[in-house]
């Protein structure tokens, strides 16, 4: 049972400075708060042996590769959010990208939008995806719904590493995710489970 962790990877997304961070226009309410969740998500899923693929927003300076809605947030000498290179595309502090973990850029919601995404996990022998990040509504939602459309036999998204800008958007978006067959445990519950599987193999 513990190969099932070699056909799992862990999609960490957008849980970049520009969204999490007090300060940034574009930040995402309850981000700041899952944060050290994450990092507990993370680190299980290194211990475990499980893949852990970063999903970024990387944007042209002047927006030209973002949504019409997002154009307004952009200009020429400034940039705008998740400028590629910029401080605010980076990391939040406590996470970092190793080189054995696989890095993905999207300029959409939904982390399979225009990218390579799915052909590289089929291409890993990856069938199981665990989702964490921010934000529920929006690129959890639309990235969870495409791995189902997709066939995925398991998508979990776990509940307090995820978020969004109020928890009564944050639980509306996991009550449609779990109409659809999506498991959405605590951390708690998704570490017990890869320990369980951990010590079964033992």
């Amino acid at each position: 049972m513990a190969d099932k962790w070699k056909q799992t990877a862990l999609l960490v997304i957008d849980m970049q400075n520009d969204f999490v961070l007090e300060d940034r226009l574009t930040r995402v309410k309850g981000g700041k708060a899952i944060v050290p969740n994450v990092i507990k998500a993370v680190e299980t899923a290194r211990q475990r042996g499980i893949l852990v693929v970063w999903v970024v927003r990387e944007h042209d300076y002047s927006g030209r590769d973002v949504e019409l809605f997002r154009h307004g947030f952009y200009c020429a000498e400034k940039g705008g959010p998740a400028t590629k290179g910029s401080e605010g595309a980076e990391l939040v502090d406590g996470l970092e990208i190793r080189k054995e973990d696989y890095k993905l850029v999207k300029t959409r919601f939904s982390a399979f939008f225009d990218t390579n995404l799915h052909t590289f996990l089929q291409s890993n022998g990856v069938n199981n995806l665990v989702v964490i990040g921010i934000q529920t509504p929006n690129c959890i939602r639309q990235t969870v719904f495409d791995a189902v459309a997709h066939n995925y036999p398991s998508v979990t998204v776990i509940a307090d590493a995820t978020a969004a800008a109020t928890p009564e958007v944050h639980e509306a978006n996991l009550f449609d995710m779990r109409n659809i067959e999506v498991a959405t445990p605590t951390l708690e519950e998704w570490a017990a489970e890869t320990n369980m599987l951990v010590d079964i193999s033992i």
